[in-house]
């Protein structure tokens, strides 16, 4: 499945027991061998598979980290053109409705990652087995994230406890408040922080560490400040966790699981997948997508040119922040430098829709060798870095000042991570109050930039109108359930407003 789990595949799909593909034909009629859904977890390795099943998920989750920053006023769609991938510019343009099938993807992949935990939460009691416990804390902590995902974008969502759904379920289970939702997730959380080793067994795991950082994030949400802090502080005190010395070697090959990666989605290109189904590619999808359009120079390679940074997203980091060029490519300044490329042939590239010139460079596909498996675009081997260490602390950061727990607290965590980016002290904060949150608020867009983040933190704290062009109060801090949601579920789930 992934560089560091057996590749298992467990089809377990949201309202039916039916296994589907990405293709129409049926390979054989009548397989070799099969086994009822309901006398599975007999042993180990039936729990160790489904558990694998449902980390599988994760990769899945890159459209949510380009739509993230393509919803906010970091970055424009980009593409080919206006009509490229039209989900993704309407979400940009925030004209969006119920039958964005990019949403739906989101919906559904996020909402399978729950039916698959929520198979092995159905099944927990059946088979005993050594370090069971673990593994169910894994699942715990995969459903809570998988329904944080699925708060964010859409509030609250059905749910049915640890239990699948199953046909008709969607026309008697009522959509759960979000309060309720995080209520579910926080339990989940709780158990994960209380049973998780602090160490994964392998890279890619949920970790004691990874289930704080979380639950703190949920709190934040929240605004439960006290508790966000208390949380977040807790991880912070272990020590296990650093920020790298120099920004631009995390978001490299090399940098992958590093001592700022407190969760990591991991990504291979062994496998390769299509268009026609980008679920099953094994690599980050989005990498791809935010690559340069007919790319030819050193260190990167081509890409569909979507994911564009604005000028102003731009021109927002200071003289002297060393991660505006780890974040942002400029590509004609990056072209003037390598002018000498191929004996003097240089960098070539190509414009696309809305250009502006930037790059998401943390995220852009880099070269490799030419026996690698799969469509370059779609299987590029990049793993996301899902919860940094940095995050941590800016998240902390807030929960004290906005809490009004300990603004000294609040500027330690924000001048760590700014005395990284500009390589010393003379640009440490000292203000507290209001003007203290306005510098950790800013802080998290350059340092979190091209990370999914930004549209979620401009809602949760009440900037996104007049920020995000476009964005209308009382509407775009959700997004639309898919129509046929609202459809299967014969009336029983509402739309959001405005929708």
């Amino acid at each position: 499945m992934k560089k560091y789990f057996i590749t298992t595949f467990i089809a377990i799909t949201v309202l039916s027991t039916v296994t589907t593909s990405c293709s129409d034909e049926f390979v054989d009629p009548v397989p070799a061998y099969s086994i009822d859904s309901e006398n599975y977890f007999n042993s180990k390795a039936d729990y160790d598979n489904a558990l694998v099943a449902a980390y599988d998920l994760l990769q899945s989750s890159y459209v949510n980290v380009l739509l993230g920053e393509m919803a906010s006023d970091n970055t424009l769609c980009g593409g080919e053109s206006p009509t490229d991938v039209i989900g993704f510019q309407q979400i940009d343009d925030m004209i969006h409705t119920p039958t964005n099938s990019n949403l739906r993807d989101i919906w559904n992949w996020m909402f399978a990652g729950v039916q698959r935990a929520n198979y092995i939460l159905e099944f927990q009691g059946k088979t005993d087995f050594s370090g069971k416990t673990q593994l169910i804390a894994e699942t715990r902590f995969l459903r809570a994230y998988y329904q944080f995902e699925l708060v964010k974008w859409f509030g609250g969502i059905p749910m049915k406890g640890d239990a699948r759904f199953k046909i008709g379920d969607e026309t008697t289970i009522p959509r759960s408040s979000a309060a309720d939702v995080y209520a579910s997730i926080e339990a989940d959380l709780n158990f994960a922080v209380q049973n998780l080793s602090p160490i994964a067994s392998q890279k890619g795991r949920a970790t004691k560490g990874a289930a704080q950082a979380l639950l703190g994030k949920a709190y934040l949400y929240q605004g439960k400040f006290t508790q966000a802090a208390s949380t977040l502080q807790s991880l912070i005190s272990t020590g296990s966790y650093s920020l790298v010395s120099n920004y631009d070697t995390m978001f490299e090959m090399a940098g992958e699981n590093g001592p700022e990666s407190v969760f990591e989605v991991q990504y291979t290109d062994i496998e390769g997948a299509g268009f026609e189904c980008l679920q099953c590619s094994e690599g980050n999808v989005a990498v791809g997508f935010s690559g340069v359009r007919n790319y030819s120079g050193p260190l990167f390679s081509s890409g569909f040119s979507f994911n564009i940074p604005t000028k102003e997203s731009a021109d927002a980091f200071q003289t002297g922040d060393k991660r505006k060029d780890v974040a942002i490519l400029d590509i004609a300044a990056w072209a003037a430098a390598n002018s000498s490329f191929d004996n003097g042939a240089g960098v070539k590239y190509g414009k696309g829709n809305e250009d502006t010139g930037y790059f998401n460079r943390k995220y852009l596909p880099r070269k490799r060798s030419a026996e690698a498996a799969g469509d370059l675009n779609l299987t590029n081997p990049n793993n996301y870095r899902s919860i940094r260490y940095a995050d941590v602390l800016l998240m902390a950061a807030e929960a004290y000042n906005r809490g009004g727990v300990d603004d000294g607290k609040a500027r330690e965590y924000l001048n760590q991570v700014r005395r990284r980016a500009f390589g010393d002290n003379n640009h440490d904060v000292s203000v507290g109050g209001a003007a203290l949150t306005d510098f950790i608020l800013a802080e998290r867009r350059l340092e979190l930039f091209g990370e999914g983040h930004r549209f979620f933190d401009l809602v949760r704290t009440g900037k996104a109108v007049g920020t995000i062009p476009g964005f209308k109060a009382n509407k775009n801090e959700l997004f639309p359930l898919p129509i046929e949601e609202i459809q299967f579920s014969n009336g029983n789930w509402q739309q959001n407003p405005g929708y």
